[in-house]
């Protein structure tokens, strides 16, 4: 037998289409698992770009800011807190530095005790808010240095909150590549199930056209073709689709929740265009692997 290529897609040939029923339950078959999975691959790909966007920009923000967190007798604490920023100020890397108003605590603590939160009541401690340079500044050392100066005083520089960003981020990415795996993997079965179900369904056709000297490259070649352009179809129409809900759904707000900005932006849109041509190529390899393996059955 001689190889099948995959330009000799591109050929048609009206003679070997027909062995191919042109309408039955494996072209219904086809065209549904190819669009079904297209559709879901496009929203395997939106939840991917998404949460890698923010988890990205959740890093970058954090990068930018750290907070140092006093602790200390309310006598103390205006006279740690002046001690601190002057330290701040003349830190080498540090833009700004600044002491947080009571109703930005409040707003802080709101969504986790509610809204009645009496504030004076509880030992709440004072919150300074750093804003790095591009440079950034040395952790360690200031950390040293606030702990000499102002012993209530903890610097936070958000390590620990980028870290499980970026975790999180490459294990969400995986999760997509894994889920499109998936989907391609079973793309793959449904039109192998459907090609050896028409296969079967033609054996006394096949069987007529190598007595009248068809060779299985032949025969192979009309069903990998009609089915691969089945899968194209469908996967062009289910990620047409997914596209269409991925455009509307509503633009909110990055800080309104988590997840609030899931779509697609400026390039990210092209990728659509490889879910269709990856379904093609995996019928394309389905499907002749499954012909070829029909074939040698069929006697």
């Amino acid at each position: 037998m001689t190889r099948l290529a995959l330009p000799a897609l591109l050929r048609s040939n009206a003679q070997a289409d027909r062995v191919v029923p042109p309408s039955d339950f494996t072209a219904r078959l086809t065209l549904f698992s190819a669009g079904a999975m297209a559709f879901l691959a496009v929203f395997a790909l939106a939840l991917s770009f998404a949460t890698g966007r923010l988890a990205d920009r959740w890093s970058q923000e954090l990068a930018r800011t750290a907070t140092v967190r006093i602790s200390a007798p309310d006598g103390q604490m205006a006279i740690q807190t002046a001690v601190v920023l002057a330290v701040l100020e003349t830190t080498p890397g540090i833009a700004s530095a600044r002491a947080l108003e009571e109703a930005e605590k409040r707003a802080l603590l709101e969504p986790w005790f509610g809204p009645d939160l009496p504030l004076d009541a509880l030992p709440i401690p004072q919150l300074i808010e750093i804003i790095e340079t591009g440079d950034g500044f040395d952790a360690e050392g200031l950390s040293l240095r606030l702990k000499a100066e102002a012993p209530g005083a903890v610097l936070d520089d958000h390590t620990r909150w980028r870290k499980p960003l970026v975790e999180a981020a490459d294990r969400v990415r995986l999760l997509g590549l894994v889920s499109i795996s998936l989907i391609a993997a079973t793309t793959a079965a449904m039109v192998a199930l459907a090609a050896n179900a028409a296969l079967a369904a033609n054996g006394q056709v096949i069987r007529v056209l190598r007595l009248v000297g068809a060779l299985d490259t032949y025969i192979a070649r009309a069903f990998v073709r009609r089915f691969t352009l089945r899968a194209l179809s469908g996967a062009a129409v289910g990620t047409a689709l997914g596209a269409l809900f991925i455009a509307l759904i509503p633009d909110t707000e990055p800080a309104n929740g988590f997840l609030t900005d899931i779509g697609l932006q400026g390039v990210e849109w092209l990728w659509l265009l490889v879910v269709p041509l990856v379904a093609a190529v995996v019928a394309f390899l389905a499907t002749r692997l499954a012909a070829f393996r029909s074939l040698r059955k069929l006697t």
